[in-house]
């Protein structure tokens, strides 16, 4: 895990590729302080599954969840796998948004024309922003007891995902 002849400070990153990685995915996260995040290899994964690549990834859906469950629960970032098909946009978005949909942080590229869809699928949009900051207000101003937004109960683990997603906002604005 550690990168021979590395500087202490290096942030180390680890590709999850194989189902033994999968299944050691917790001991990897937690292997080094320096590991700042794991970078899914779904390429490698399906190979080594003898699976296939299918719309919705079924066959590999329980090795990216197990990913996933190690990656928060060491506090780690997670990348999602990269998409073979560079002609299919469609399929991109769809296989993007089911990434996010999931929990991961983002989607690794293997085309310039892939950015855009990634950014568009990983990024809070406006209404995400707005819902958030509401969100936030009516829980910050309740006097107690059970707040409701939009119709839905509020509770402090709401507030905690409203703040991130106003987090990831601000540092996307902070690139333009």
């Amino acid at each position: 895990m550690e990168a021979a002849g590395a500087p202490a400070h290096t942030k180390l990153w680890a590709m999850v590729e194989t189902p033994i990685g999968m299944l050691n995915a917790l001991s990897i996260a937690t292997a080094s302080e320096r590991l700042t995040g794991f970078v899914m290899g779904t390429n490698d994964l399906v190979k080594e599954l003898y699976a296939e690549h299918v719309p919705g990834r079924q066959p590999v859906i329980t090795g990216l969840g197990l990913a996933l469950l190690a990656a928060r629960a060491a506090g780690i970032v997670i990348i999602d796998g990269v998409y073979n098909d560079v002609q299919n946009t469609e399929g991109f978005l769809a296989e993007c948004e089911q990434g996010r949909q999931m929990g991961f942080d983002g989607k690794t590229l293997i085309h310039p024309g892939q950015v855009d869809g990634a950014n568009a699928a990983f990024a809070p949009d406006a209404a995400a922003i707005e819902n958030a900051k509401g969100l936030i207000e009516a829980f910050e101003t309740s006097t107690g007891g059970v707040v409701t937004y939009n119709g839905r109960m509020v509770e402090n683990l709401h507030v905690e995902s409203a703040k991130r997603t106003l987090a990831i906002a601000g540092a996307i604005a902070a690139l333009d």
